[in-house]
């Protein structure tokens, strides 16, 4: 039976369903809680800023990935795009919030990487040099998507405190226009290139799904751990 036959229709939902458990650890980490009930320690908030400043980096070698692994004109302007946005835009963002949090760019510059950093950032360029364009999305949807979920749920939640809350910016910044935009043209992504692969294909993509969440969720205990 060939590949196209063999399509079953799956979409991102799936790939969050299969790992349901382990998903809801991710985005009902302790450090994500306590960060939306203003109890997070500020160590624990200032270790993650810097990781995630070498996270960023990372991500934007991906993207360069994606450019490279984008098989047509349209995916490579979409990569391309999503590439610029982190070095232009999102990197110079994240550096003057680690400086409201007293950490120079001198310092992040000179930061020596966690090994959850190297572990989970690795990982993401490695499934982007083995696989191809669709494996690279995949290892990379639990951060881009996680994070906009996490957001709107705090936000949504009665227990979350945004009055004095010194994370308020960061739940602010990934449940806004930009970010969520993002998120949404992501997901849709995901679901038209999900809808096609085969139920091998899925299984797959699935494991890489899971390892990528569990890599996230060592993330947030990186920083919790800090304190």
């Amino acid at each position: 039976m060939s590949t196209a036959s063999a399509a079953t229709g799956f979409s991102f939902d799936h790939l969050r369903q299969r790992h349901a458990g382990l998903w809801q650890a991710y985005i009902e980490h302790e450090f994500v809680c306590r960060l939306g009930k203003a109890s997070l320690p500020e160590a624990s908030f200032r270790h993650y800023l810097q990781q995630d400043y070498r996270f960023l980096i990372h991500f934007a070698r991906a993207w360069g990935l994606a450019v490279y692994k984008s098989p047509d004109l349209f995916e490579l302007r979409r990569a391309f795009d999503a590439l610029k946005a982190i070095v232009d835009t999102e990197l110079e963002l994240h550096v003057g919030f680690c400086r409201q949090w007293g950490i120079s760019e001198q310092a992040l510059a000179e930061l020596e990487e966690a090994r959850e950093t190297l572990a989970y950032t690795r990982f993401v360029l490695d499934c982007g040099h083995r696989g191809d364009l669709l494996d690279l999305h995949v290892a990379l949807a639990p951060c881009l998507i996680g994070y906009g979920e996490i957001a709107n749920r705090l936000l949504a939640r009665s227990t979350t405190v945004l009055e004095g809350n010194p994370y308020r910016e960061w739940i602010e910044m990934y449940a806004g226009e930009d970010f969520q935009s993002a998120m949404h043209d992501e997901l849709a992504w995901l679901d038209r290139a999900l809808a096609g692969v085969s139920r091998e294909r899925f299984e797959q993509l699935a494991a890489l799904f899971r390892d990528a969440t569990r890599l996230e969720i060592d993330f947030w205990q990186m920083g919790l751990n800090a304190a």
